[in-house]
C-alpha cells in the first residue's frame, strides 16, 4: 500500500474533523495514554496502517503496536493493535481511525465470503469502480486484503467498451478499431448483452469480453462458444447466493459492485486503558 495514497485519505478525513475542541478543552497537550482497538464481530482485519497514520498525523511522537495483520481472520474480543500518544491525540484520531479501518475490514470481510464461495472454480473475484469518492485506494486495498482482485483503478488504465460507447459509436467493431488506430498500450475489454454481440466482439479478439447481465444457462453457453480464446468476465445481478452458480459456467473473472458499494462495516472498538 502507498504511503502517499495513506497519508492523503488521512489527511482529508482529518481536516474534515479537527481540532477536537472537548478533548482540548478537558486535557493537557502533556497528558499520555494508551488505547486498544478491539473486535467485536468476526471478520478479515483491514486498515491497521490507516489507523496508525491517524495518530501519528496528530501526535508524530504516537506509537502504533499492531498484534494482528491485514488480511487476517479476526473474532470477537481479539485485540488488533494498541496505541500510545498523547490523551487529545488519541481521541481526536479515534473516530478517523475507527472509520478507516472498519470500512475497509468490512469490504475485506464480504470479499473473503464471495472467494471463499466460489473456492475450487476457475473464477477470480473482482472489485468494480463501484467506490467511495475519494476512497478508492482504501476500498481496493480492502479487496486485496480479502483475498479478491481489483479491477482497473481509473479510467485511464484499462479500455472497457460499454454499452452507451457502443451504442454512441455505431457498433462494437467501430469502437474497437477507433482505440486500436490509437495506437495506445492498454487493454480492452468488451462489454456484450448477447450471442450477436459476443460474436462481433469475438471476431476482434479483444483481451477481455464482460458478459453483461447473462443468465448462468447463457453464460454457459458463452463460455463453450468462446472456448478459452479470449477471458471471460461475468458482471451485473450476482449476489453471494448465486455467486457460485456463475463460477460454475466456467468464466474467468466475476466483477462484484456490492464489495464496495454496500459496506457494511466490521464492529471495532476503541478503549483507553
Amino acid at each position: 500500500m502507498d504511503m502517499q495514497d495513506i497519508d492523503s485519505i488521512v489527511r482529508r478525513a482529518l481536516d474534515e474533523d479537527l481540532p477536537d475542541i472537548t478533548s482540548e478543552a478537558i486535557f493537557e497537550s502533556t497528558d499520555r495514554g494508551r488505547a486498544r482497538f478491539l473486535v467485536k464481530a468476526s471478520g478479515i482485519l483491514a486498515g491497521l496502517e490507516f489507523a496508525a497514520a491517524t495518530f501519528a498525523a496528530i501526535d508524530p511522537s504516537s506509537s502504533f503496536d499492531a498484534k494482528r495483520k491485514d488480511g487476517d481472520a479476526v473474532k470477537p474480543g481479539d485485540v488488533v493493535a494498541e496505541v500510545e500518544a498523547s490523551v487529545i491525540g488519541l481521541l481526536a484520531g479515534e473516530r478517523t481511525a475507527l472509520n478507516l479501518m472498519q470500512r475497509a475490514s468490512g469490504i475485506a470481510t464480504i470479499t473473503r465470503r464471495y472467494v471463499d464461495a466460489v473456492r475450487g472454480t476457475n473464477a477470480k473475484i473482482y472489485d468494480t469502480r463501484k467506490t467511495a469518492p475519494g476512497l478508492r485506494a482504501l476500498d481496493k486495498y480492502a479487496v486485496r486484503c480479502g483475498g479478491g482482485e481489483n479491477y482497473r483503478l481509473g479510467l485511464y488504465d484499462m479500455f472497457l467498451i460499454k454499452n452507451n460507447h457502443i451504442d454512441r459509436a455505431g457498433s462494437i467493431t467501430a469502437a474497437v478499431e477507433r482505440i486500436r488506430s490509437r495506437q495506445m498500450t492498454q487493454k480492452i475489454m468488451v462489454e456484450v448483452r448477447n450471442f450477436a454481440e459476443l460474436e462481433e466482439a469475438l471476431a476482434l479478439r479483444p483481451d477481455f469480453i464482460l458478459l453483461d447481465n447473462m443468465p448462468p444457462a447463457q453464460m454457459r453457453d458463452a463460455v463453450q462458444r468462446v472456448a478459452g480464446a479470449v477471458p471471460l468476465e461475468a458482471s451485473g445481478g450476482i449476489t453471494i447466493d448465486n455467486v457460485r452458480e456463475i463460477a460454475e459456467t466456467g468464466v474467468d473473472r466475476i466483477s462484484i459492485g456490492a464489495l464496495t458499494h454496500s459496506v457494511v462495516a466490521l464492529d471495532i472498538s476503541m478503549r483507553i486503558i
